[in-house]
């Protein structure tokens, strides 16, 4: 199990001084106003997802290793992502990639239904253990990501908890027809192993994205620059040049 044993959790003291440090030296200054976004990321134990060897990172500003080429995101990323997503109370929500179940317990704290896919058996098991104690109305399961899950589906959010080469059809296609919003990490060229950070033109770096099912297809617009790890599922599968 990846769940931190609770004898290596520091004190609640420390800890709640730990995330109200992150809430107003990452999130606050980076385009994050929503005040539920804020109050939601200032309780929420984000330790708990980690295992103990990761405890001194849970409130880090860059992405934390999870095995396997799956990180969980920096926070300030994570933030704006879900306050461009623009979440409301009741909406029905799909994470993808849900890992070990943090974005997935951000949006049920904003009053969103919640449907979070996960592939990988070890970070399923820890998400099973936290999200029941702290978001036990989120739906987990487990399956393969490109697919998406559209028996839950159509989706007013879909947050895609990592990056992806292309924003994938099969997965915008279950938005909700002209209000529903996706967002991710773009990747283009495949890469993506930095802890985040900014742009600077070369092929290291990407940038998050919203994308929306309109009438004339899937439009896809630019928030800010950031690079993360391509998900494993959405890895192209090399091409061979003879």
């Amino acid at each position: 199990m990846m769940a931190a044993s609770t004898s290596n959790v520091p004190n609640d003291a420390f800890l709640t001084d730990a995330r109200n440090r992150m809430v107003d030296s990452q999130i606050r200054p980076n385009k994050v106003s929503d005040p539920r976004i804020l109050d939601a990321m200032r309780h929420l134990p984000r330790e708990r997802f980690l295992p103990a060897a990761l405890l001194s990172l849970a409130y880090a500003d860059q992405n934390v290793p999870l095995g396997g080429g799956r990180v969980m995101l920096q926070p300030m990323a994570l933030a704006r992502l879900v306050h461009a997503a623009a979440p409301s109370n009741g909406d029905k929500a799909l994470v993808v990639g849900a890992g070990a179940g943090y974005s997935a317990a951000l949006l049920a704290s904003l009053g969103c239904e919640v449907t979070a896919l996960e592939p990988s058996g070890t970070l399923l098991d820890n998400a099973k253990q936290v999200l029941a104690d702290l978001a036990p109305s989120v739906t987990l399961i487990s399956g393969a990501l490109p697919p998406g899950w559209a028996a839950g589906g159509p989706y007013d959010v879909i947050l895609i908890d990592g990056a992806v080469t292309e924003v994938p059809a099969t997965v915008a296609n279950q938005l909700k027809r002209e209000t529903g919003r996706l967002v991710t990490i773009l990747m283009p060229n495949g890469t993506g192993r930095g802890t985040g950070g900014g742009f600077s033109g070369n092929s290291h770096c990407g940038v998050a994205v919203q994308a929306e099912s309109t009438p004339a297809g899937i439009s896809v617009r630019a928030l800010f620059d950031f690079t993360c790890p391509v998900l494993p599922a959405f890895v192209p599968a090399p091409l061979f040049a003879f």
